[in-house]
């Protein structure tokens, strides 16, 4: 696999909270130099994010994070919100104390809340593996494919620990057909990301890849 395969995979992401448009300006520089799949960001550099790139980069960005217990109302509100601001693709956090309290029904219902709320744009579910049991993931992806969503995604990169190649194959085995698989959090070597998307996973989400391709250092997800 080289490395433009790997690259039209990554969603090049910048989620810092200290992130200024300077920063933001050149991770869109490079994600049209390198042609990835879509640059991930705040939301409140969508808006000027998509007006930079227009029609060159599909701009991705985030609802409920990095933590998820806001209201399905706030949720809404904010993808809403992401996509009449240009966001191409949506990423959100799943309420996870739902979940530890097993209300799989209300989990559903809120990830098809936001999916209609984004209309035609994909929809990527964040579920926090790290935080998970393994029963706990297999619910999920149940609730992701009842849910209709277009993506189960394993992590935020702010939490305890980022992507393994056994949730990718846990995901691949319980996800419904239609529920693409997104690698996210410390993806820091081009033979993980690799792994990752020969286990399934069409999407990466990380900051380091370009590096790692024009051998810089790479520190943190």
């Amino acid at each position: 696999m080289d490395n433009k395969t790997i690259l039209k995979a990554v969603d090049h992401t910048l989620l810092k909270q200290t992130a200024t448009w300077s920063d933001i300006k050149i991770i869109c520089d490079d994600a049209i130099k390198y042609d990835v799949a879509s640059v991930c960001i705040p939301p409140s550099f969508v808006k000027q994010a998509k007006e930079y790139v227009g029609d060159k980069m599909k701009v991705c960005t985030v609802i409920g994070f990095p933590n998820g217990y806001n209201t399905t109302k706030v949720k809404v509100f904010e993808t809403k919100d992401a996509i009449q601001n240009g966001a191409d693709e949506i990423d959100m956090v799943i309420n996870l104390s739902m979940l530890k309290d097993k209300k799989y029904k209300e989990i559903t219902e809120e990830i098809k809340e936001i999916k209609e709320a984004c209309g035609e744009n994909i929809l990527k579910v964040i579920i926090e593996t790290c935080l998970l049991n393994e029963d706990e993931k297999i619910k999920m992806c149940k609730c992701v494919t009842d849910a209709k969503a277009d993506f189960i995604k394993t992590s935020t990169g702010f939490s305890t620990g980022g992507a393994t190649a056994e949730d990718i194959v846990l995901f691949k085995e319980n996800v419904g057909e239609h529920v693409s698989i997104k690698a996210a959090g410390g993806i820091k070597d081009l033979d993980t990301a690799r792994d990752f998307i020969t286990k399934g996973s069409s999407r990466l989400g990380t900051s380091s890849i370009i590096k790692i391709i024009n051998n810089e250092e790479v520190t943190g997800y």
